[in-house]
């Protein structure tokens, strides 16, 4: 289920860009679609912008889920989706991590501006939706301006995370997925969700897929009750009610 190389898919293969931190319930549900259906999953996991970079360069991609709006909007532009396939999946929450062997943790996010937090990893604010949904966050609170010098910007939000499990962040802002999928970090606090931005997985299947028919029943798949369970047990909000995913605003 890793990344494979150029060409069509057979009919037997589905394609799926998705974002990195869909990681672990993502690789347990494609292992039971393939079981189930005969059919395989071929994911590639990485940050949602270069993801939608990779489709917009042309790969062979059946399937997009992306981490944000603004990505998915990337692609929608190009007229690269099926825009009656697209959908927001799940949600999620932003948390604080530091490393286990760190300073001592903050209690609120205004304690990261005091000298023991010399380096904060976060996903690049430029485009990495985790970095860009920190910033957003951070903004709100009037903190950006002074954090900004001490932020380390990663390529995706699993590159911040292993920063922090390196100790060569003294702390990171991560998902809270993220941060439940790891013993090297120390959680200091989550973020509420009406206290953090909206976030947002929409999911689309693409304008013209080598495998339409295996990426709709897959995508089919990521939103029934098993496919829910999982997401649940990775610490991701499942929507009650599967909302549309939006355009998002010029």
């Amino acid at each position: 289920m890793a990344c494979g190389g150029g060409g069509d898919a057979p009919p037997d293969r589905v394609r799926v860009s998705a974002a990195v931190s869909l990681t672990g319930p993502l690789e347990r549900l494609a292992g039971d679609f393939e079981r189930d259906t005969g059919t395989a999953v071929e994911l590639n996991l990485a940050g949602s912008s270069t993801l939608a970079a990779q489709i917009l360069a042309g790969a062979p991609v059946d399937l997009f889920v992306s981490a944000d709006e603004r990505q998915m909007e990337r692609v929608a532009a190009e007229s690269l989706i099926d825009t009656g396939t697209r959908v927001v999946l799940l949600s999620n929450r932003l948390a604080v991590v530091l490393p286990v062997d760190g300073p001592p943790a903050p209690h609120e996010p205004a304690e990261l501006r005091e000298p023991r937090f010399r380096r904060i990893a976060i996903g690049d604010p430029a485009g990495v939706p985790a970095g860009v949904y920190a910033r957003a966050y951070l903004s709100s609170l009037g903190l950006w301006d002074a954090l900004a010098p001490r932020m380390v910007p990663t390529r995706s939000v699993r590159a911040a995370l292993a920063v922090v499990e390196a100790g060569d962040a003294d702390a990171g802002i991560v998902y809270r997925t993220d941060a439940l999928s790891s013993d090297e970090v120390a959680v200091a606090f989550e973020v509420a969700e009406e206290e953090g931005p909206a976030i947002a997985y929409p999911a689309a299947v693409l304008a013209d897929p080598p495998n339409q028919a295996g990426a709709v029943r897959f995508l089919a798949h990521l939103q029934g009750a098993a496919a829910r369970g999982a997401f649940r047990q990775a610490g991701f909000i499942v929507p009650e009610r599967r909302p549309v995913s939006r355009p998002v605003a010029p």
